[in-house]
């Protein structure tokens, strides 16, 4: 299991947004996360480059501003319930910020390297996007040659 937290001086339903708006998710992250956002519903990791879509899953909890969850599998991959993770975002304030928790449970172990040098930087790319409107470029991620700043 992996566990990464942060906190973003934001209102928690400014954060919210930025999770499930795919026009957000596109900024800091690259990809639009696309949904109906209902329990049950599917859910799709969408590149902005092509709209190809590269992780799909489904909706498993939905409580704003506070959780949500959705499973995480390759696409492709959806047929095989050993490839199926989940991820959840909590949400909590704290004074003036917001602390995320974000918990990625079995994930298979192909996949443990690169998904746990992934979520540091989009956590890192989100904060920096709800406090600065600008979100980090995927040369700021660490070993790519410029730094974040």
């Amino acid at each position: 299991m992996l566990i990464y937290a942060t906190s973003i001086a934001a209102r928690p339903g400014r954060v919210w947004n930025a999770l499930i708006d795919p026009a957000h998710t596109a900024r800091y992250w690259g990809h639009r996360n696309v949904s109906t956002w209902t329990p049950g519903g599917r859910w799709e990791h969408r590149r902005v480059t092509d709209d190809g879509v590269d992780l799909v899953g489904t909706v498993l909890e939905v409580d704003p501003p506070r959780r949500l969850s959705h499973s995480w599998v390759v696409a492709g991959e959806e047929g095989d319930p050993a490839r199926v993770s989940r991820v959840t975002f909590d949400l909590e304030p704290v004074g003036e910020r917001v602390r995320v928790t974000l918990t990625h449970a079995g994930l298979p172990d192909d996949q443990v390297a690169v998904v746990d040098a992934g979520w540091p930087f989009v956590l890192a790319s989100l904060t920096a996007y709800l406090e600065t409107g600008r979100a980090l470029l995927p040369t700021d991620r660490p070993g790519t040659g410029t730094p974040p700043g």
